[in-house]
């Protein structure tokens, strides 16, 4: 089994984390078998889950941690750190 890997990031969404962002968000995520978590304030959430996702509502300028394991993890941190840094597909 592979490390867990991590990365951190800043939410740039003006309103946060909402429902269409974090739907953006879990579609990528579900694109890979390793385990992804998003870490705020010691709190996990799935993020395979838009209700985890949107449970830890975050706002602009809060950062997170993402952590990743399993055998994809490195390419699933780099493609959900991607998203988030990008607005999660919101301009």
């Amino acid at each position: 089994m592979a490390a867990v890997v991590s990365s951190p990031v800043s939410i740039v969404n003006a309103t946060g984390l909402h429902a269409r962002p974090a739907a953006n968000l879990v579609n990528v995520a579900k694109q890979y078998k390793a385990d992804i978590k998003l870490v705020y304030k010691g709190i996990e959430a799935n993020a395979k889950s838009v209700v985890s996702v949107m449970g830890l509502d975050v706002s602009k300028g809060d950062q997170i941690q993402i952590k990743a394991d399993g055998l994809d993890a490195n390419e699933a941190i780099k493609a959900v750190t991607a998203i988030i840094a990008s607005g999660c597909g919101e301009s």
